[in-house]
């Protein structure tokens, strides 16, 4: 694979329902084998855009490449088997009865149970990396017995199996309580740093503090358009989320993770947002 090789570029893309613009001439672009991030407050537009990317929604205007191929010049269904998409509120139901081992066997197919021929080396696959995330226990368990974070640990073993050359996670981390949090964003971290060829990974999150160590790229939207982009130094600055998130932020960095904080000094004004009838509040 060419170094200079791009997993993501993107060009003027603009995306249109009737007369409102939902993203707004989006220009970015990912190396391949590399960690980048989406990042913005709700309803800026980062679900759209990786829509855009894994070819479900075409663009209004502009260009789309994934992993060297120009959408419209290329077959996409065969595109999309060297990328997988790990999303927690996924539409796809899995059989809750279904072993854990056997949900990650169904990353092969790309479907919700098993109806092709295993190989000894697809079983050991899957076993390696349902060990790799922290599973072995569980191997054999029904699905439906795991925690919210146990599965999430389990579709990204299953998303990784046919090793793609692209791993999207869509708020990988939400609903899930600290320890959850941590134990997702340590495995995948772990996965990332232990293959030999690693994908291309594009987490997709309204969180800072979701970004891994290794991430290296950084697209920060703001209703639909790009408020900052490029190395994470340069985009996670107070100055400019303070901007996009609409109260003034805090940024600290430990770990080689990045953390944002709510200046203590806006929380006086939020309270008095909600409720403005306690200026006139007498003190006792």
């Amino acid at each position: 694979m060419p170094g200079n090789q791009l997993a993501i570029e993107l060009r003027n893309v603009t995306v249109k329902r009737g007369r409102r613009a939902i993203l707004k001439n989006i220009s970015w672009s990912v190396p391949a084998g590399s960690c980048a991030a989406i990042l913005g407050p709700n309803g800026s537009g980062k679900s759209t855009l990786a829509r855009v990317i894994l070819g479900q929604i075409w663009p209004t205007n502009g260009d789309v490449s994934v992993l060297g191929e120009k959408f419209g010049e290329t077959d996409l269904n065969h595109l999309r088997e060297s990328i997988r998409l790990v999303q927690p509120g996924a539409a796809v139901e899995f059989d809750p009865d279904e072993t854990t081992l056997n949900i990650v066997l169904t990353g092969f197919f790309g479907t919700v149970g098993l109806y092709d021929s295993l190989t000894p080396s697809m079983r050991r696959r899957a076993t390696v990396l349902v060990n790799r995330v922290g599973l072995k226990k569980e191997t054999s368990q029904p699905y439906r017995t795991l925690s919210s974070g146990e599965r999430m640990r389990c579709l990204m073993a299953r998303a990784l199996v046919i090793q793609p050359r692209l791993l999207i996670l869509d708020e990988p981390t939400a609903g899930l309580d600290l320890l959850a949090r941590e134990q997702v964003l340590a495995t995948l971290q772990q996965l990332v740093s232990r293959s030999k060829q690693p994908p291309a990974v594009l987490m997709i999150t309204h969180h800072v503090e979701d970004l891994l160590p290794q991430t290296s790229q950084v697209l920060l939207l703001d209703d639909g358009k790009v408020a900052a982009s490029g190395k994470p130094s340069r985009v996670l600055l107070p100055s400019v989320l303070s901007k996009v998130y609409r109260c003034p932020v805090r940024v600290s960095r430990r770990g080689g993770r990045f953390w944002l904080q709510v200046h203590p000094s806006a929380w006086k004004e939020m309270t008095i947002a909600i409720n403005p009838r306690r200026r006139n509040v007498p003190r006792i």
